[in-house]
């Protein structure tokens, strides 16, 4: 079943003019659609996955019984949400060599595309897998989609904001299974990495082992939490018993721009994606 986060009033007669964004990720497919002639017309859709199917089959399912997907778009995003990615530094990159540095630090799997997304903010090539049959049937739908991994939208948003000051930053995004961390020192990426992890507990022990690993100042240096979690009030006070620069992020989207829109509910890497240039 699909659950219409927010829905305005969208002419499927216009669609030429807006942009669809497809979020994939094992649990839940994610889309939004937005008319950039009315700076409110934004449709948020969500749509749980089959958990005894795969990917490409779920994908499948939606492409066949999603009226909304079988419209043509001006732009088509697709937002892969995944752990099988690497960092490259933009000066160090080849893309011919992008296939063997990734299997070098994941296993290799046959059914896959491996692509990348260049960060100008961030300076660094993001290389990420998507299963090569979820990546054809998206493109025989939408032959000019652009394919983003998740990290890419968080590098280079986080990479802007971290460029303020002089201190380290430290930046956590919040999910129920898992949480992305990415430090910064002046724009500068220094790590970036993902937990698999659903308790509170769980989250605070992670986000302190890097704080510790790193070095990072816990009187100077900042910790900004971002994403959706249940108990995200618990990891805010369980993380300033330790660290004094704490600060939960709340995103001046275009998405606020309409009142009838819950932000909290919108995934918050595609928020990102949103906002970067890529």
């Amino acid at each position: 079943m699909t659950e219409e986060v927010n829905t305005p009033q969208i002419d499927y007669s216009r669609t030429g003019q807006y942009t669809l964004t497809v979020r994939l990720t094992t649990e839940e497919f994610f889309y939004s659609i937005y008319n950039p002639t009315n700076e409110k017309a934004y449709s948020f859709l969500s749509k749980a996955t089959n958990e005894n199917l795969s990917m490409a089959a779920n994908v499948k399912d939606a492409l066949k019984e999603n009226e909304f997907l079988k419209h043509s778009y001006k732009r088509v995003n697709v937002l892969v949400v995944t752990r099988r990615f690497t960092l490259i530094p933009f000066e160090l990159f080849e893309d011919e060599q992008a296939e063997t540095i990734l299997y070098h630090n994941h296993p290799r799997q046959d059914n896959e595309v491996v692509l990348y997304n260049i960060l100008k903010k961030a300076n660094v090539v993001v290389v990420f897998a998507i299963d090569k049959s979820v990546y054809q049937q998206m493109k025989e739908q939408f032959p000019d989609a652009s394919f983003y991994c998740h990290a890419s939208t968080l590098a280079e948003y986080y990479s802007g904001l971290s460029k303020q000051g002089n201190n380290l930053k430290m930046y956590a995004c919040l999910r129920e299974k898992s949480v992305d961390v990415l430090c910064y020192e002046r724009g500068r990426l220094l790590l970036i990495n993902n937990f698999k992890c659903s308790a509170t507990s769980d989250i605070i022990y992670y986000l302190l082992y890097v704080w510790k690993e790193l070095d990072f100042n816990q009187e100077r240096d900042e910790l900004h939490l971002s994403g959706n979690f249940a108990d995200k009030e618990g990891v805010v006070n369980g993380l300033k018993r330790f660290v004094r620069q704490l600060f939960v992020i709340k995103p001046d989207s275009v998405f606020s721009s309409d009142g009838n829109v819950k932000t909290e509910k919108i995934p918050f890497d595609l928020q990102a994606l949103s906002l970067c240039d890529l």
